[in-house]
């Protein structure tokens, strides 16, 4: 047996004997703190990401859920360290060996230059001086 519920517009269908759902854990923690915590994200279409998106990337970067809808996808913004130790290997996919290597040639570099005098540590106040 159903029955219709719901107040206004069009009605939706409820079996008679299916029980209400109990509130999940987190909804009572928001309820209960007055609505400081919130357990939905903030799910956007790519064309309304795409109007606002420095906007939704601030409200990412402070930690709020968002998602941007792709197909059946939800793809969730989030904020991430840089580690400089791994980026070579992460976005050039290059090796630890090739990193390696190109960390001494670099420091071999820096030391050759100092030690012609093509390199050499300036305060702000002379590098302020130089440019000016």
């Amino acid at each position: 047996m159903f029955r219709a519920v719901g107040g206004g517009g069009v009605p939706r269908a409820r079996h008679l004997t299916s029980r209400p759902r109990a509130p999940s854990c987190a909804s009572c923690v928001d309820k209960a703190a007055g609505g400081l915590y919130r357990d939905r994200m903030k799910t956007l279409t790519i064309t309304n990401a795409k109007k606002s998106l420095g906007r939704w990337l601030a409200a990412a970067s402070r930690g709020e859920d968002i998602g941007i809808v792709c197909g059946a996808d939800i793809i969730a913004l989030r904020k991430v360290e840089v580690e400089s130790t791994d980026y070579a290997q992460r976005e050039y996919e290059a090796t630890a060996e090739q990193v390696a290597t190109l960390e001494r040639a670099t420091d071999r570099r820096y030391r050759s230059l100092e030690r012609s005098g093509k390199l050499v540590t300036v305060t702000t106040e002379q590098l302020r001086k130089m440019i000016g």
